[in-house]
């Protein structure tokens, strides 16, 4: 195992040596939040594809096949759809928008009302989604090492929480395109074909597993539906999703960069289910599915390609854990704490408050870093966490977030009611149904839609001079955000 522990002693070095070098041109809050809004499309792409994918979608998708076959690959495929989707449809007003968060847009197109709630559930939302990876550390570092789980989840939480407060999103953007190539050559170029060759090919596969395993619908029409609730509608509107949007340099960057991203992801798809369908020939009777992937790599791959392959899952993991931490710390600093403390400012400031911004989300980063390794710690079940962070996202944000964007009719009053009354009715559902359960996801965004009509319908439209601004923020004739958000005229 010693070239396998040089490769991802090298590896871990290389993204603490980045961390350093991005701190040295983070000096201002933009480039230090979305990389001074600057990515060409080879490296949005390449951060888009990367942080999209992360262990749920490696070892996750890898286990999905193991237990169902090819139809495993619906998890991430919806995500691959979800992208797509947003990059066709949407990239190109949201990167337009110019502001940092899902909140800002939510005020600049309701008239300034909404910050604080949405950004507490968006907050809620990328925390999960932070503890999920950095749960996920445990499995890979129990493989390379047999670590002790705590100490698995410190080593690689404190890692990504260092590069990424020294640098913010230009030491994450240039970690994720080293994580994107890592995991392109580890689980696409050398796994992929491996793991189908040491299961005798495509025919012994099929002579070996039920017919099941290749009905393309066969995980269920039911769990496909709430996979395309939770993880594709999830795409249009996570705070880690938009705040990679806002990195690009141009419309056709988002639109295309984002589409290649997308495309990306459904070769991935599939080819992690390919993975655990070869797994579930190799080894029949795994007690656990998700342990597929490590299986496999510990027993099948040669001496050095393995250490290559764990580190493509850790740069999977590294990745979304990053671009979820730099999120959740941005949603907490510039959504909740500024504008309790009324505070609330942008990007026209003089070069000494700039610096104070850049410490002041590099302290935000540290800080939900380490929540977000003492919560991981604490818990244990990725699936579960996971659900909470999509169902929260889905359920209270998607209908008030489209709603602004194609129903000019939409309110302010219908935007909180509607995410009140969605995020409760999860949170009251996932406590009577069960976390797992569909009906969470099902009767929250369905109340929060009915919340949104109704009390949208009934109050007075949003303020003329407000829509007006907020077509002219649309069509990129304005600059960033610069002071408070637009008021809503009395």
């Amino acid at each position: 195992m010693a070239v396998d522990y040089t490769v991802i002693v090298v590896y871990l070095a290389g993204m603490l040596a980045m961390g350093w070098w991005g701190m040295r041109r983070a000096k201002s809050k933009s480039e230090f939040l979305v990389a001074g809004r600057r990515l060409g499309p080879a490296m949005y792409s390449g951060t888009m594809a990367a942080i999209v994918l992360g262990g749920a979608s490696t070892i996750g998708g890898v286990g999905l096949g193991y237990q169902y076959g090819l139809s495993g690959a619906w998890m991430v495929f919806t995500i691959g759809l979800g992208l797509l989707a947003l990059s066709v449809f949407f990239s190109a007003r949201i990167a337009r928008l110019k502001v940092y968060t899902v909140s800002e847009m939510l005020d600049l197109r309701y008239g300034g009302r909404a910050g604080v709630i949405s950004g507490v559930v968006m907050w809620a939302y990328t925390l999960m989604l932070a503890v999920t990876s950095t749960i996920a550390y445990a499995t890979i570092f129990d493989v390379l090492f047999d670590m002790n789980r705590t100490l698995a989840i410190v080593l690689g939480g404190s890692i990504v929480v260092a590069y990424s407060t020294l640098g913010g999103m230009w030491s994450i953007t240039l970690t994720d395109m080293v994580q994107f190539v890592v995991k392109t050559i580890g689980v696409l170029l050398l796994l992929l074909p491996i793991a189908v060759v040491k299961a005798g090919g495509f025919a012994e596969m099929k002579a070996q597993l039920p017919t099941e395993y290749f009905d393309p619908l066969g995980i269920g029409g039911e769990t496909i539906f709430t996979y395309v609730l939770i993880y594709t509608f999830g795409m249009l509107i996570g705070q880690d999703i938009w705040q990679r949007v806002f990195t690009a340099r141009g419309d056709r960057t988002a639109k295309w960069g984002g589409t290649v991203a997308g495309t990306y992801c459904l070769v991935y798809a599939l080819a992690g289910a390919v993975i655990g369908t070869a797994a579930k020939v190799l080894y029949p009777n795994l007690a656990n599915a998700d342990d597929a992937f490590a299986t496999i790599v510990k027993d099948e791959l040669p001496m050095g390609v393995r250490g290559l392959v764990l580190a493509a899952a850790l740069a999977a993991v590294m990745s979304t854990s990053s671009g979820a931490l730099i999120a959740c710390a941005t949603v907490a600093n510039n959504d909740i704490w500024s504008r309790l403390r009324g505070l609330a400012k942008g990007s026209a400031e003089e070069h000494g408050e700039e610096r104070d911004e850049v410490r002041g989300n590099r302290a935000f980063i540290l800080i939900m870093g380490v929540a977000v390794i003492a919560t991981a710690i604490v818990l244990n079940n990725v699936v579960e966490a996971l659900t909470v962070a999509y169902n929260l996202l889905v359920g209270g944000l998607l209908v008030p977030i489209l709603g602004g964007l194609l129903w000019k009719r939409g309110t302010a009053q219908g935007a909180l009611a509607s995410v009140a009354v969605g995020g409760l009715a999860v949170v009251g559902l996932m406590a009577t149904h069960g976390i797992l359960a569909n009906e969470p996801v099902y009767y929250g965004l369905l109340s929060s839609l009915a919340a949104y009509l109704a009390v949208s319908l009934m109050t007075k439209p949003t303020d003329a001079a407000v829509l007006a601004a907020w077509r002219e923020r649309l069509a990129g004739r304005t600059p960033e955000l610069v002071s408070e958000p637009v008021p809503a005229h009395q």
